[in-house]
């Protein structure tokens, strides 16, 4: 279901009222957030005088080739500049997240600035903080939004080849390189009009899943080799990394992004997790097939939410009371799974 408040807005950037921007994502900036940040940003300069993305932490180096990129400010690396620009701007545009909690210390920024917020999102529940919104739960991803807002809003010619590149890489990403069941007829002829205006769908893709450390190839292979458990009667599979792993592998931001996606290779598994001891928070990760619903799962035992077959989560107990917990609370949903 699409809600679109954005007619106002959509004039008053026509009729160059704004004059300074900022654009800013979730934690831990993933292809769907840079992608759409970034070609939301190539865009808009079109119209506005100063427009700059903001993120409240770093993000893999596989996406530091994204159009654009240069110009990022990292809200840990300089959160004095980050607070000026969102404190002077007159427009703050929220993409690929729907609460202010998931930016951090920077939400409280966002809230208290005297600017405009814009929520361009697909994900469920979303809070009601901003006063501008093009939200569909129903898309595949963020870039998806924001192609289709440019397109209906302002018209295509406005997509360059750098704008194509970036909103193809989100959805590309977003979809698990068009693998998982977001991706509709709907999808695949969006990839097919930014191909037309220039994304090149080889290179791109070479960009994201070609450009891997040894260090990181290292980890997924022990991780697929020592670390992978499989619940048979709940038909999941589960990793989950400590600290010492954690150094043992120098992993760096992005090193685990996707690595949850392979239980769900194997055959009878409906569900995969991933649980990483992130020092100040163990983080989860879920993918399901099928209806079992991975975010109403997470919502109710770790503090998390998402898509009904990718969501996450999170737990301040230590690693082995939050593996224990999610063996003992899986058991639960037993014949749920069986039955899928």
């Amino acid at each position: 279901m699409l809600i679109n408040n954005t007619s106002d807005l959509v004039q008053n950037i026509k009729d160059r009222k704004y004059h300074s921007v900022v654009i800013t994502t979730h934690h831990k900036p993933d292809g769907d957030a840079m992608g759409s940040t970034l070609g939301l940003c190539a865009f808009l300069r079109e119209f506005i005088d100063e427009v700059v993305v903001c993120t409240p932490t770093d993000y893999a180096e596989n996406l530091f080739w994204l159009p654009g990129n240069a110009g990022v400010i990292d809200f840990e690396v300089n959160p004095t500049l980050v607070a000026e620009k969102v404190a002077s701007a007159d427009l703050v545009f929220c993409l690929d997240f729907n609460r202010l909690s998931r930016i951090n210390q920077l939400g409280e920024l966002v809230r208290e600035s005297k600017a405009s917020k814009v929520m361009i999102d697909h994900h469920l529940e979303p809070d009601s903080f901003s006063e501008f919104t093009y939200w569909n739960h129903e898309a595949s991803s963020t870039c998806e939004l924001v192609y289709l807002w440019i397109k209906e809003a302002f018209g295509q010619g406005f997509i360059s080849k750098d704008i194509a590149t970036c909103l193809y890489t989100g959805l590309m990403t977003d979809t698990g390189n068009f693998q998982h069941n977001n991706t509709k007829p709907f999808t695949l002829r969006l990839a097919a009009d930014l191909m037309e205006f220039g994304a090149d769908h080889l290179e791109i893709h070479a960009n994201i899943y070609d450009v891997f450390t040894l260090d990181r190839t290292k980890l997924w292979g022990y991780c697929l080799y020592k670390k992978l458990e499989i619940i048979p009667e709940c038909r999941t599979a589960l990793i989950y990394l400590d600290r010492d792993e954690l150094r043992q592998f120098h992993v760096q931001t992005g090193d685990t992004e996707g690595l949850v996606n392979f239980g769900l290779g194997l055959k009878d598994i409906v569900l995969s997790v991933l649980i990483i001891d992130r020092t100040e928070r163990v983080k989860m990760s879920f993918r399901s097939k099928g209806t079992f619903p991975a975010n109403e799962f997470a919502g109710k035992y770790f503090e998390g939410g998402g898509h009904r077959n990718a969501a996450g989560g999170q737990s301040t107990e230590t690693l082995e009371e939050t593996v224990a917990k999610f063996k003992a609370s899986i058991q639960l949903y037993k014949k749920e799974l069986q039955a899928i």
